[in-house]
């Protein structure tokens, strides 16, 4: 969310086969476990996995499949082995994979901000380094989004299941190793000409689905970055299904904004509501995080978790 300036360059090990491994730099501190507990609630079978203190996904590109494993190694690094991508792609994957770990965030400064509450302070000393989890790619975090409408997460991931089983290209047999990794995820024109209804969902939320697919194919940069928050969250809710809570989700997943809080959000209203026995609104206590809401989020979202 904040640009890593000194820490941008990564090292790149010399390849042997069709493995490639890169090192990440990072800010310390990282507090890994809440990023493999997030992304393992939501792991899509077949796309991911989290196992042993590490992440395995299938991903595509470049119009190239690849299978890639994050692991953290000592020295406030993250090691990344790409399997089946030629090296002209690392650089671009490279800053994906920044974006999706929040690499580049300087957590001593966010953390003195939101330590000015006592809430946060409290918080922050139990996953210090909690960093902000990004979408991997525009159009599958807004297919996660909607499908995590009004349901929880286990029920979003077994929709996402089945999308992915109905939609998304078998892996390449050459990467088809391990059982447990089979598909990638779909691209927009698969979804966008089908009717998704059947999958377990209202129709209105399948409506959403396909409409929101076939807006990313007319318009490829509709969640590129606007002037400012509220202008880019009032234009994405002119979608037909997308509202304020959707909208900020997604500027706080793939938009990448530090202050976006989606502010109906259950989980948050529940966490509010256990830790502070009588709340002030969260509207009202949400302005005290500002301009690091999105973290304040993270926060109370993992504290629904043990630590």
């Amino acid at each position: 969310m904040k640009a890593l300036n000194s820490l941008q360059s990564y090292r790149r090990s010399v390849q042997h086969g069709a493995v490639l491994t890169v090192w990440l730099r990072y800010r310390a501190p990282y507090h890994w476990p809440s990023m493999l507990n997030f992304l393992q609630a939501r792991s899509i079978p077949g796309v991911e996995v989290v196992e042993a203190g590490a992440y395995w996904r299938t991903v595509v590109i470049g119009g190239r499949q690849g299978i890639i494993h994050c692991r953290r190694r000592n020295g406030q690094q993250l090691a990344v082995s790409i399997h089946g991508l030629p090296a002209r792609l690392v650089p671009g994957l490279v800053a994906r994979l920044r974006r999706v770990f929040d690499l580049d965030a300087d957590p001593v400064s966010i953390e003195c901000q939101l330590r000015r509450d006592p809430l946060m302070a409290r918080l922050i000393a139990q996953r210090p380094g909690l960093r902000v989890p990004g979408g991997w790619a525009a159009f599958e975090q807004v297919m996660r989004t909607v499908l995590g409408q009004q349901i929880s997460v286990a029920g979003a991931m077994t929709l996402a299941r089945r999308l992915v089983v109905r939609h998304g290209l078998p892996l390449a047999p050459a990467l088809a190793t391990d059982k447990r990794l089979t598909h990638v995820f779909p691209e927009p024109q698969a979804i966008a000409e089908d009717d998704l209804s059947d999958l377990g969902m209202p129709r209105s939320r399948a409506a959403t689905l396909s409409g929101m697919a076939k807006a990313m194919l007319e318009d490829p940069s509709l969640l590129q970055p606007d002037s400012d928050l509220q202008t880019w969250v009032k234009r994405l809710c002119h979608q037909r299904g997308i509202g304020p809570w959707s909208a900020q989700y997604l500027a706080l997943r793939q938009l990448g904004d530090g202050d976006a809080f989606p502010l109906g959000d259950v989980a948050l209203l529940k966490a509010i509501r256990l830790l502070e026995p009588e709340p002030t609104p969260l509207a009202e206590r949400a302005l005290r995080w500002r301009p690091w809401r999105a973290y304040a989020a993270q926060h109370l979202w993992a504290s629904l978790s043990a630590p």
